[in-house]
């Protein structure tokens, strides 16, 4: 139960759900799983700055059904739908099946650990102070709602010649608590001093909050109706 639990597997079915939903034996399934990594690359790849965080894959029997939950819907649609159709149209090609695609837009991309851990991995290979990423990263998502966020980095930072750790948090990050609702997300940075590593939690509050003891009547009080 220490930090080797992935926060998101640890809440699975009590509130996360899976970000594949279908059924599968044998062959089939190792066919089916690596076919999922090929899609979300493929959006990923296609959808280049349109800020997409979470990709979920629905089969059905011909047809599959991919939600993208972006920061930016309308960069990501085109105009007039053009890369919305560029995408589907390289999906269908890659599976062979109907592709239907469900567009999410992201109310809250300052509070979501996959876009924050990425926007830190970048300004990383720009070269921009880590304290100064992780900070104002930490400022924006209390900003917007977060209750808690905790970021860690690890490699040669700032070009040391040892590889270590840093971290910082802000706010409350229950990771033991199975009813709080924690967004991880993991990012790598490409420096010239090697690979640094990005981690974010992300706690959003409760999920599903203990009910209110109600108030017991007094004792030798009498209401008549």
């Amino acid at each position: 139960m220490g930090r080797k639990v992935h926060p998101i597997g640890f809440r699975l079915v009590v509130n996360k759900d899976w970000r594949a939903r279908w059924f599968a034996e044998g062959r089939e399934y190792r066919e089916q799983l690596q076919q999922d990594f090929q899609i979300r690359e493929a959006v990923y790849q296609e959808a280049g700055r349109a800020g997409v965080s979470r990709i979920d894959i629905e089969r059905y029997p011909g047809k599959l059904k991919v939600s993208i939950h972006t920061a930016k819907p309308g960069v990501l649609i085109g105009r007039k739908g053009e890369g919305i159709k560029k995408i589907r149209l390289a999906l269908e090609s890659l599976t062979g099946k109907k592709v239907d695609l469900d567009i999410k837009e992201i109310k809250a991309p300052d509070c979501d650990a996959y876009l924050i851990a990425h926007n830190i991995a970048d300004q990383l290979e720009r070269r921009i102070s880590y304290r100064r990423a992780m900070k104002r990263a930490i400022q924006q998502a209390m900003r917007q709602g977060a209750q808690g966020i905790k970021i860690e980095v690890a490699g040669r930072l700032g070009g040391a010649e040892m590889a270590r750790n840093a971290w910082l948090r802000e706010g409350r990050v229950p990771l033991q608590t199975l009813r709080a609702d924690i967004d991880f997300a993991r990012a790598e940075a490409t420096t010239t001093y090697g690979q640094i590593g990005v981690k974010v939690w992300v706690y959003r509050g409760e999920m599903k909050p203990e009910a209110e003891e109600k108030a017991e009547p007094t004792e030798g009080v009498y209401v008549s109706e």
